[in-house]
């Protein structure tokens, strides 16, 4: 309760770990609040059905909250509100803070009469989207900062976020953004694209660090580095070198 995950995936794509964490919260019997930003709602319960969870029925019975950040942004920038005479929470297109989509996060997950929830849970995906739109780096960094303290701190809930990176991009404001959050994080899930390039039978290596160096100064954080291929229903993980491609 109350960790700040940072998922970060370089020259690959880390929505993988997004699914599993969707999934994982839902069958833990979680309430979760989905700010997805880069898919629509259709593809992210496509790939749950094959994880066996049903994110409709999730929103039918008030387990899941979700967002969809494409279809908020066409309904905003084309003068449709979703809800006639609430605000939407992408209202920061037209303005220059993020506090709309905040108090969308804290209305979602703050417990109701009557909730049985084991605990609230905040995933976005992804939040480099947000500097895309046009936000400030300032105005993400304040959104996530916010939120940890709603979630994490009042709440004792989770937040998970992916961010896109890569070293050598000149997209300055999305370094700052991505290395800001890895100072504030409890755990790093950073998946990396081989540097030798594509292999059919390792698709990436994800290095893990457990920030053991945010709660006690004198620690050292622990980095495991892995490999995995994602199959269809699910992701294996061996040590560097053990994979099928070289045993």
């Amino acid at each position: 309760q109350g960790k700040f995950t940072l998922l970060r995936d370089t020259r690959t794509d880390g929505s993988f770990l997004v699914h599993h964490f969707l999934s994982f919260y839902l069958r833990a019997g979680c309430k979760v609040c989905f700010v997805a930003l880069l898919q629509s709602f259709s593809h992210y319960n496509i790939v749950a059905q094959k994880l066996g969870v049903s994110l409709a029925a999730a929103k039918e019975r008030g387990q899941l909250v979700f967002l969809e950040g494409l279809k908020s942004c066409l309904d905003l920038l084309f003068g449709e509100e979703e809800q006639p005479g609430q605000p939407s929470p992408l209202q920061f297109l037209s303005t220059s803070d993020l506090r709309a989509l905040f108090d969308f996060v804290r209305l979602s997950l703050t417990p109701a009469d009557g909730d049985s929830w084991k605990g609230p849970v905040l995933l976005v995906d992804d939040l480099s989207v947000l500097l895309s739109l046009g936000a400030a780096p300032v105005a993400v960094l304040d959104f996530i900062h916010y939120c940890r303290v709603s979630v994490c701190c009042q709440l004792k809930g989770n937040i998970v976020v992916l961010v896109h990176s890569n070293e050598d991009s000149e997209d300055e404001e999305n370094e700052l953004v991505v290395n800001s959050l890895c100072h504030h994080s409890d755990l790093i899930l950073w998946a990396q694209g081989l540097a030798t390039g594509f292999c059919k039978d390792v698709h990436g290596q994800i290095k893990i660090i457990k920030r053991l160096s945010l709660r006690q100064a004198a620690e050292q954080d622990l980095v495991q580095i892995y490999q995995y291929k994602i199959q269809d229903r699910n992701v294996t993980f061996f040590a560097p070198g053990l994979s099928a491609a070289v045993l």
